[in-house]
């Protein structure tokens, strides 16, 4: 029933909404009951940093000598501190606002006595993460190799086809005893007794999970990354891939990583630094599952020992705006909220991108196209509840409902469309195509003389003949000049343009009359080989786009 009530709500939103969007903006549009909320994270975060206006703070950090070395085992017994306090009150991250004011405390601090007034030594142990869940091994797949959710799911239906590893459409943390036992023989047997937790560590899931399938993992533990590539032909992403599983799943059963901390606490007048220490004391479950950690060493220090101020080293710092989301944060954030399945998070960031409501930026993080903005805006001002994440999130914990049999999916279903169907039909009498998709100018049309109007189609925005449909002209709409000659028609410049399958390249606005083009971004400098443009690859290597010269210039 729960299945039912998805696929009837799905189709209410998708066939009910796209044709408003044909008729009321561009054909080839959609909309989604979870699409339209990830297309709404992605521009509420673009409007943030847009919005955003930088702070400046200052951080001030001791340089500092231990002056009796003896019981030191470490050679340089020079180390960093940061101030934190000043009159016993903590500075808050922004607390130390201007030069002049850092100036001042510079000057306090270099006639200062600095002595120890606290040391504190403790082990810190870190746990191993769960094992996979879909939406994990897409974030987890994103963060180590840039691969995107939906290359993910298709090199992990590979291993499971070939029967490598458990189902892969889960978000269950479940193990079974079998594969506990299996991973507790394997890791006793090659790593030692004391690499094992001690127990067989469970997992259980927060919010919303279906328990039907365990997590994700190798159907045999025994069956090492090593072992399966000689013996199978795997390519090099499922070896990856695979890889990447049987560590998770092996690490999760593995014994804490144990680090020694120190914290040192360091008076100056009226002032308190703080230096931090780390070091691995033993790596436990980091053996099979590296996980980046800093490591500082102290030197030994005893309360009330003076040190030597060596320098103080003020710095000027301005908060920054909220990132981008990338493929595993947006991901993130849609399960954060209950928004969908994890099962479907790779086919929706698929979407949103085919349907060019979002693109990825030189740094494969996603911001919003403008049709992405204006059908957003459509969809926020006209129809809120489709776009709003508690209204979304609140339906599907309303389809968890009917999965345990508590709510009857005819009257969700029932709740849900009356009312939107209402408010439907009377948008499609309110809502303008004119007021969304068109903006007069004052350029006239070089084919008829009559005022051309910037349209926006599927695509972006173009320059279009107010007597359409009698004067068919259009022109693209160059907002994307990079301010580089063409080096072919020496009339034209290089814009940014995108191609029917919504990818970039740069060519020549001076098209059709001019047919220059470039899958790479022009540097606007030139070969010293051959003088033709030098381009930035998308694995940043600057090279000539000349493909007979083979000039670039080495890293």
């Amino acid at each position: 029933d729960a299945q039912q009530a998805r696929r009837v709500l799905d189709r209410i939103v998708g066939y009910k909404l796209s044709p408003f969007l044909w008729k009321k903006v561009a054909r080839g549009l959609s909309a989604g009951r979870v699409q339209s909320v990830a297309v709404r994270l992605v521009c509420e975060r673009e409007k943030e940093i847009q919005n955003f206006v930088p702070q400046e703070y200052w951080t001030i950090v001791a340089t500092l000598l231990k002056i009796k070395n003896q019981k030191s085992k470490i050679k340089n017994n020079e180390f960093e501190a940061i101030l934190i306090k000043k009159d016993e009150k903590v500075i808050p991250k922004l607390g130390i606002k201007s030069k002049k004011e850092t100036e001042e405390i510079v000057k306090d601090l270099k006639g200062a006595e600095y002595k120890v007034i606290n040391v504190e030594k403790k082990e810190v142990k870190r746990n191993p993460l769960p094992p996979f869940t879909t939406s994990t091994l897409q974030q987890e797949a994103w963060q180590r190799s840039r691969w995107p959710a939906k290359l993910t799911m298709q090199v992990a239906q590979q291993l499971y086809e070939r029967g490598y590893i458990s189902y892969h459409r889960s978000d269950s943390l479940n193990l079974s005893d079998l594969s506990l036992f299996a991973a507790k023989k394997f890791i006793i047997e090659n790593y030692g007794k004391e690499y094992w937790a001690g127990f067989l560590r469970r997992y259980k899931a927060k919010g919303r999970v279906q328990e039907a399938h365990e997590a994700i993992r190798p159907t045999y533990p025994d069956r090492t990354p090593e072992k399966l590539k000689p013996q199978v032909k795997l390519n090099e992403k499922c070896s990856r891939l695979y890889d990447l599983i049987w560590r998770r799943f092996i690490a999760c059963q593995m014994s804490q990583a144990i680090f020694d901390s120190t914290v040192v606490d360091i008076s100056a007048g009226n002032y308190i630094f703080r230096a931090t220490g780390q070091i691995l004391k033993f790596d436990g479950f980091l053996k099979v599952y590296p996980i980046k950690y800093e490591e500082t060493e102290l030197p030994f220090l005893k309360i009330n020992e003076i040190l030597k101020l060596i320098k103080l080293i003020p710095s000027q710092h301005f908060t920054q705006p909220p990132p981008r989301y990338t493929e595993a944060t947006l991901i993130k954030v849609l399960e954060q909220n209950g928004i969908g399945r994890p099962s479907t998070y790779a086919l929706i960031l698929s979407t949103i991108q085919e349907r060019n409501y979002v693109e990825k930026d030189e740094n494969k993080k996603f911001r919003p196209t403008e049709i992405g903005i204006v059908v957003n805006g459509l969809l926020v001002n006209h129809f809120p509840e489709i776009v709003d994440v508690g209204f979304t999130a609140g339906m599907e914990r309303d389809l968890d409902e009917i999965a345990k049999g508590k709510i009857k999916w005819v009257k969700v279903c029932k709740e849900f469309y009356e009312p939107f169907e209402e408010n439907l039909k009377q948008k499609y009498q309110e809502v303008s195509k004119k007021e969304i998709t068109e903006k007069p100018t004052e350029k006239s049309c070089p084919k008829c003389g009559a005022l051309l109007l910037i349209r926006l189609g599927k695509y972006g925005k173009f320059y279009a003949c107010s007597k359409f449909p009698k004067c068919k002209y259009t022109e693209s709409l160059e907002e994307n000049v990079l301010g580089i000659k063409c080096p072919k028609c020496k009339k034209g410049e290089i814009t940014e343009k995108r191609t029917k399958k919504n990818k970039i390249f740069y060519g020549c606005n001076q098209f059709p009359k001019c047919n220059f083009a470039l899958w790479d971004k022009p540097t606007g400098e030139l070969c010293p080989k051959c003088q033709s443009l030098l381009v930035k690859t998308k694995r940043k290597q600057i090279k000539c786009s000349n493909k007979e010269c083979n000039y670039r210039v080495e890293k």
